[in-house]
């Protein structure tokens, strides 16, 4: 590893007076000073960290819960083990604050593909184990959408052939991507109707071009990251052993 730092050196004139000094900059000067791996340990700073460093490895390397099997986003092309259990642990862990304050459920989840960055590993999973999976600071955020901006993300779908994690619906597409069959909690889409979406606040943004969300009755910002959510799922649960099903299908 090889970090370049840059360090402005200050020339400085100063005027001594009986009561007050007088500073003025007269020129500014960089130099490059290379720092690599050869460079030794300051052992005072090293035995200062220790404690809170061990702390913290202890911390992510407890064992919370166990899966059975190696899971991959890419064990699927429309949708994944993994996927599925990422959405579904957001909408199981975010609906009671969601319903908490607002009365409300939550209709459905839609996540990004991309936002999975490993692999759930066979054998004990542990905090770490989510910070694999979800290295970013992404927070849950739930936006109310129109049927017809549900209709709108539908097709994104249709046409995105990514296995984007999803919870609460079922999507059926021929082979051309056409759309066969497009259900919420198993209802067909209402274009009046109101469905609160659990997402992220990347995609919220406009993400992925998941611009539908934008259009949209309301935002709720419940301050809980989707990592967190991981978490405790992870911490209720005693195995994990997730499954490939038909909520997001394509008919050849």
């Amino acid at each position: 590893m090889r970090i370049t730092f840059l360090f402005i050196l200050l020339n400085i004139f100063v005027f001594s007076g009986c009561k007050e000094q007088n500073l003025r900059l007269t020129k500014i000067y960089g130099e490059q000073i290379t720092i690599t791996d050869s460079i030794a340990l300051n052992s005072e700073i090293e035995a200062y960290i220790k404690p809170f460093r061990d702390r913290i490895e202890k911390d992510l390397d407890s064992v919370l819960a166990y899966a059975v099997d190696t899971y991959s986003k890419k064990d699927g092309d429309y949708n994944t083990a993994l996927g599925n259990f990422m959405a579904d642990a957001v909408y199981s862990e975010s609906n009671p604050i969601f319903k908490s304050r607002t009365g409300k459920d939550i209709d459905m989840v839609l996540l990004n593909h991309g936002g999975i960055r490993s692999i759930l590993s066979k054998g004990n999973v542990t905090k770490r184990t989510a910070f694999g999976l979800m290295p970013f600071e992404n927070s849950i955020v739930v936006v109310g959408l129109k049927g017809t901006q549900i209709d709108s993300m539908m097709y994104y779908l249709s046409k995105g052939k990514r296995a984007h994690p999803v919870s609460g619906l079922k999507l059926t597409i021929d082979k051309n991507e056409n759309i066969l069959e497009a259900k919420v909690n198993g209802k067909n889409i209402e274009k009046n109707k109101t469905y609160y979406v659990a997402t992220n606040d990347y995609l919220y943004n406009g993400g992925d071009n998941m611009s539908f969300f934008k259009t949209n009755d309301s935002l709720y910002v419940l301050d809980y990251k989707i990592r967190n959510a991981l978490i405790d799922k992870f911490i209720k649960l005693d195995t994990i052993n997730p499954v490939k099903d038909d909520r997001f299908t394509q008919i050849k």
